[in-house]
Order: C-alpha cells, then structure tokens, then sequence
C-alpha cells in the first residue's frame, strides 16, 4: 500500500515539508486508541532469533533507525512501533540552530537517492532532553555534533557538552565528524584532530559509573589509507566501534536532474561503497570492533550484504523513506530464513 497508494502523494510535494508533515500523522495516527497496537500487529517481528547483543547492549532486533530521521527526539517511541530494534537521535548540538537555507532536501527518483544539505538544523541538545524523558522503552543512540559557529579547535567543548547533557538518557553515542554539510566539520575526521576529541570522550566516558559505548560515524568517501587510520584511532582511543557510512559527495552513475545539488547524497547509489567500507574495516581489523551498517539498504538482501561484509548491526534512512515500513519487517523475516 505504501509504494502503490501513499508514496506517490507524499513524492508530489517538497520533501522537507513532507517530512514535517509525516510526523505530525504519524503522532496523530498514535494519539487514536488501537492504532498503535495495529501498527505493531502489522509490522513487528517479534522473535528471540533477532535479538543481538552488541557492544553490551541488547537490541530486540538488528535493524535501526539511522540518524537525522528523528533529529530532535520527537517520534522516536511511535517510529519504534514499525518494528525498528533501535532509534538514532540526531544530530543534536549543544545550541538550537536553524540549518542551510531552504531548499536543501532533494529526491533522485530515478536514483532511489536523496541529496540534503540539512546543516545540522535542530532544536538543541537540552530541548531534546526534556522528551527523551518520556521513553517508553526504546533503545536509543544520540548522534553528536557540532554548532555551524564553532571553530574546529573549539569543537571538543560542543561535543563533551552534548555528551554530558544525553548521558543519562541515551544508551550509545555517535561522535559525527563526517556531515558534508557543516563547513570544515570533516577535517576533524583527520587523525591527530579525531584522536584527540575521541580521548576526551572517554575520559569522560570512564569517570561515570557505568560508561557507555562510543562510536564514531565515518564518511565512505575516506581512502584505504584514512580507513585504516580509523582502524588505529578505535585501538587507540578504546571506543566501541563504527558506523559506516555516512552521505558522499560523489556524484558519479546519477541520473536524476538533481545531481548538480550540494549535499550529501543517500540511498541506492550509496549501497555498494558503504558495503565496500564495511567490509574493508572488518578484514583489516580483525573484526577487532563492532560495525553498523549504513547506506543505500533498500531491499533485505542489501541488508543481508551488509551482515555478511561484517556489520553486526544495520540501519535505515533513505531507504525507510522508498520503500516504507515493510522494509524493516521484510529483513528481519529473512534473517529468520
């Protein structure tokens, strides 16, 4: 019903303006008596055969939701009823900040894709605070950034206050240092830079009484060099593990007429590099981390891919929005066989 009746309507209008919209249906959708439970009934996938421990934490399942969906924790206790084991909030930062002008969310319809320049837009850390609050249960990771007006060398205080201020309400954190759309942001994914504001984290992370796991979120347009320099930084630094992989500034292969737009691009075109890094990351290290899987999932056998290059863990965003909801009960159904 998604891809047949309500793609195509949602796909006439500006995809940003859908996306405000979806969640205020989603949120009214829930507010009606039954409908929950039905959503649940239709796309949940409820077995001890999914559940994977990970990095210490137990997920029911091991498909989430990537960040940047639910950016300020508004949605995450209802989007976790279409059957996702985990939800990704973010990327949160320590002030609110408004993002890129608009436009800056673009479909590739005939590329499966989406370009965005978001920027970052979100309400602030503190505001997202206050509703995480009111988690009915949901296991969920808070994705950190920086302010847009913050200088590289001031970056680590940003990150250590969006990091105190989740701790107590977030199961894992995602350090983001490769968003192509906050200018100079990636050059902290260099080595000396990244190693540092990494340390710091866990500095910190180990004076709490129950430290959490760290993981650092990586862009797929690194070289095999740089790559196996994040392999020594996870060593060094005692972090938890990656995400691989983030958006990519490659534009190569499109043929939608919105490829000439900024941004980072997502989705389908993404399927084969971010399975590339994967599994480059899990060869060269042993498997020495744990790794989530990111980037052009549109089908169960493209999370299936990712498992096999050596993912423990997979999540969604562009391709949640193709091909709906269905998708996540269609691969945990086949991880079941």
């Amino acid at each position: 019903m998604y891809k047949a009746l309500i793609r195509p309507l949602l796909f006439k209008f500006d995809p940003e303006e859908v996306h405000h919209f979806t969640f205020k249906m989603i949120k009214t959708l829930h507010g009606i008596p039954g409908v929950a439970s039905l959503i649940r009934g239709c796309y949940q996938v409820q077995d001890k055969r999914l559940e994977r421990e990970v990095f210490g934490l137990k997920f029911k399942n091991p498909v989430g939701l990537a960040a940047g969906f639910d950016k300020d924790a508004r949605l995450f206790n209802e989007l976790s009823d279409f059957g996702f084991g985990f939800v990704e909030i973010g990327t949160l930062t320590p002030k609110p900040q408004p993002g890129n002008p608009k436009k800056r969310l673009f479909r590739l319809k005939e590329d499966q894709a989406v370009i965005n320049r978001m920027g970052f837009n979100n309400g602030g850390v503190d505001e997202a605070v206050e509703r995480l609050k009111k988690n009915k249960g949901v296991l969920i990771g808070g994705n950190i950034g920086k302010n847009k007006v913050t200088s590289n060398e001031e970056a680590v205080n940003d990150y250590v206050y969006a990091f105190n201020a989740l701790f107590d309400h977030v199961d894992y954190f995602v350090v983001n240092v490769s968003s192509p759309n906050t200018p100079n942001l990636r050059a902290l994914q260099d080595k000396a830079p990244l190693t540092a504001l990494l340390k710091t984290l866990q500095e910190l992370n180990k004076k709490k009484e129950q430290p959490k796991p760290v993981l650092l979120k990586i862009a797929p347009d690194l070289s095999d060099e740089q790559l196996l320099d994040i392999i020594d930084i996870v060593k060094e630094t005692g972090i938890a593990g990656v995400i691989a992989t983030n958006t990519t500034i490659e534009r190569e292969g499109l043929k939608d007429t919105n490829k000439e737009e900024a941004g980072g691009l997502s989705g389908k075109p993404l399927t084969q590099r971010s399975t590339e890094v994967i599994r480059f990351l899990a060869e060269k290290s042993g498997k020495a981390f744990p790794i989530i899987g990111v980037g052009g999932i549109h089908s169960a056998q493209d999370a299936l891919d990712k498992l096999d290059a050596g993912a423990d863990l997979v999540q969604l965003y562009t391709g949640f929005i193709y091909e709906g909801p269905a998708l996540i009960k269609a691969i945990n159904k086949k991880l079941l066989g």
